[in-house]
């Protein structure tokens, strides 16, 4: 048995269906460039729809470094995980996001005597695949993480999370008992009857383990104290998939407590819990002084019998080693030294991440003054932002409008403007806003009967219905999209008026970043002229790109008169114009409309349902058979719930459904680029990149 993690060294091989076009081979070499210079922050300034996730890509296969890309949202993130799988189809390239389906922070609100306990839902299939990523970080060179900004939150040690790891080699000695008492500190779970993931389970010389981030068992079948045999098993079939010579194991949870040290931590949380009580007992807080007396014995037994306790993660300075005021482990604790972090859409996830400090701290403060947890519970928290900054080695964000950090930092600044469309920026008319409504029908009339689409941006999301329903009153197919719309259901309008479901959609806010819509040829702006955060420069020059990926693309300010935000908008745009335009007619090169392929999706699902809304079994069944594709951001609930079906069916001996679901599961694995089909687990296309490192032949 051995702690130690065996790191492979994998070339991170950028797939060949792709060359650099336009100026991405400039942008490429520049960023490079910097960073082989040391440049600490460079910017990659994109123009809408220029491929800058694949110059990013580009840039991490040149330089051979790992890599780390950092969204400003879920569905984003999913996305470029999807892309960055098929850009390197052979390397680790991981998704990591908040696990949580619903989740309620614990608060206390002093006004109404209020206490909400701590209450979520988390999601198994993304856990999963949080473990999958951090271990990859342990273990890869060629690893590519997508993270969202859940990547400042803390994540436990990662020196106590790989020294836990737990090696089995074939003919090594590593008694049975040994095994199973390190599994319990790994909070791994015995489970004689049925396994999943994070337990094992023991029949006579035979130990069967289902890590964390696995579908399948690991089975270590034993001759005395000494590892005779490990076999990986399908769970459903029991048939034999691999026989390595070797296997790691990890800790089933990020936060591992050694139960070495179980003691000591104890003895510093009841010193604190004294001085808490002894604080408020002083200052004549009796009812304080009690709960947090009865909060910490209670968690100290629990931990002290189990190793665990609701909320230990409030204890995480203790565990970690950590000082007062020190900053949690975080996913960027995890990172290589010289990786590179590519800030995505920089001018939103930025200040996403310069805000959680305050708020978390804000809340946990009040908890701390009520004696509802120690003040060491304040050290469990995200990143501050020049903590952050600390932690990332080199930095490229990229954004089509960088912000005011971005423009202070940069220590190079890398511009894509040429499409590999070769597209121009839309030219931008500006109407007065008299007749804005009016004149924006007879607009839509003109596109609708070339069976173009349009977008139309209002102020507010009232005006957004009412202008929606004014349309269908005249017969035009609408809909809108704003906030209190479902967040599953704006990619199903989206999709939608792709197909020529809706010819119009109008948004708010929404109708900005990452947004891939070929068909749209108009972009109309509704009260232009109204300066503020919906008509900043950014949020200008970012809805004027949602014209920009169709040859015919025009947007139409409507405006009494020119802001400081929309003559911004205005140069900047003509400058662009100019660039492009100078480039196709030294190039010979024309614009041309790409239009993508539709993806199916499926309908919008309640997160924290066990079924989702409006979504069956069967549809998903159905959708596999058909052969449509569902986007990445949907698929690990999907796996969830068809995972519940599938054990079901095995309880009940209905054991041909079962596999057939089985086999859905894997089509959906796929999809996502984590499979070896049949067997479904990115790990057993053993001996290809996602899935060597951990077993050895």
């Amino acid at each position: 048995m051995s702690s130690t993690i065996v790191r492979f060294d994998t070339p991170l091989q950028l797939t060949q269906d792709f060359s650099p076009k336009g100026d991405q081979a400039t942008a490429i070499a520049g960023l490079v460039e910097g960073l082989d210079s040391g440049i600490r922050f460079q910017t990659l300034l994109g123009a809408t729809g220029t491929g800058k996730t694949f110059t990013m890509a580009s840039v991490i296969a040149e330089s051979q470094r790992p890599a780390l890309i950092i969204a400003h949202n879920k569905t984003l993130a999913a996305q470029l995980c999807q892309e960055f799988r098929a850009f390197f189809p052979d390397n680790a390239v991981h998704f990591f996001i908040s696990y949580y389906d619903y989740y309620q922070p614990e608060a206390y609100v002093p006004g109404a005597d209020l206490y909400i306990e701590k209450d979520s839902s988390s999601n198994d299939e993304i856990e999963r695949l949080r473990h999958a990523a951090t271990q990859a970080m342990l273990e890869r060179r060629d690893v590519i993480v997508i993270a969202s900004v859940s990547c400042i939150y803390g994540l436990g040690s990662p020196d106590v999370y790989a020294d836990s790891v737990i090696t089995f080699e074939s003919g090594a000695d590593f008694p049975m008992d040994e095994a199973m008492k390190k599994l319990v500190q790994m909070q791994f779970t015995r489970n004689d009857f049925a396994l999943d993931r994070g337990t094992f389970k023991v029949k006579g010389d035979i130990l069967d383990i289902q890590p964390k981030d696995e579908e399948i068992v690991t089975r270590v079948e034993y001759f005395g104290d000494t590892v005779e045999r490990i076999r990986l098993i399908d769970p459903l079939t029991q048939h034999v998939l691999d026989e390595p010579k070797r296997c790691s194991v990890f800790p089933a949870t990020h936060y591992v407590t050694p139960f070495d040290r179980i003691d000591e931590v104890l003895g510093y949380i009841q010193s604190e819990s004294n001085q808490q009580v002894a604080k408020f007992e002083s200052e004549g807080k009796l009812i304080e002084a009690l709960r947090i007396r009865q909060r910490t014995e209670f968690d100290m037994e629990m931990i002290r019998e189990v190793g665990f306790c609701n909320g230990i993660e409030n204890y995480s300075r203790y565990f970690d080693g950590r000082k007062p005021g020190d900053p949690p482990y975080t996913l960027l604790d995890f990172l290589p030294k010289d990786a590179i972090v590519f800030v995505d859409e920089s001018h939103q996830t930025l200040p996403q991440v310069r805000a959680m400090f305050n708020g978390d701290r804000q809340r946990k403060s009040v908890l701390v003054d009520y004696g509802f947890r120690l003040p060491s519970a304040l050290d469990n928290r995200p990143l501050k932002f020049d903590e952050f900054l600390e932690r990332v080695p080199q930095v490229i964000n990229v954004s089509a409008t960088p912000g005011p950090f971005e423009l202070e930092k940069e220590g190079n600044r890398v511009e894509q403007i040429i499409r590999p469309t070769y597209v121009i920026d839309p030219e931008i008319e500006i109407r007065p806003t008299g007749n804005q409504v009016d004149d924006l029908i007879g607009e839509i009339q003109k596109r609708v009967e070339k069976k173009e689409r349009v977008l139309v941006t209002t102020l507010t999301k009232k005006m957004s219905e009412d202008l929606t329903h004014y349309l269908e009153d005249l017969g035009v197919k609408v809909n809108y999209i704003h906030s209190e719309v479902h967040s599953m259901d704006r990619p199903e309008i989206l999709k939608d008026l792709r197909l020529g479901v809706y010819d119009v959609v109008v948004g708010v806010n929404l109708l900005r970043e990452g947004l891939d819509l070929p068909e749209v040829t108009l972009v109309a702006i509704l009260d232009a002229d109204k300066e503020g955060f919906l008509r900043s420069e950014t949020s200008l020059i970012q809805t004027v790109g949602r014209a920009a990926r169709n040859a015919g693309g025009k947007v139409i300010m409507y405006a009494d008169k020119i802001t400081r935000s929309m003559q911004a908008t205005l140069d900047e745009t003509d400058r662009r114009r100019e660039i492009q335009r100078a480039y196709n007619e030294k190039n010979g090169t024309k614009p041309s409309t790409v239009m993508k392929q539709v993806r199916e999706t499926v309908r919008s699902y309640d997160m924290v349902a066990e079924t989702p809304a409006g979504y069956t079994d069967e549809k998903a069944s159905a959708l596999m058979r058909d052969g449509a594709t569902v986007p990445i951001e949907d698929i690990p609930v999907l796996i969830s719930g068809l995972e519940k079906k599938m054990k079901e069916l095995a309880k009940a001996m209905e054991f041909e459904k079962a596999a057939e679901v089985r086999d859905e599961i894997g089509s959906l694995r796929k999809m996502m680029g984590v499979s070896d089909g049949k067997i479904g687990m990115e790990k057993r296309k053993l001996p290809s990149a996602r899935g060597k490192s951990r077993y050895n032949h």
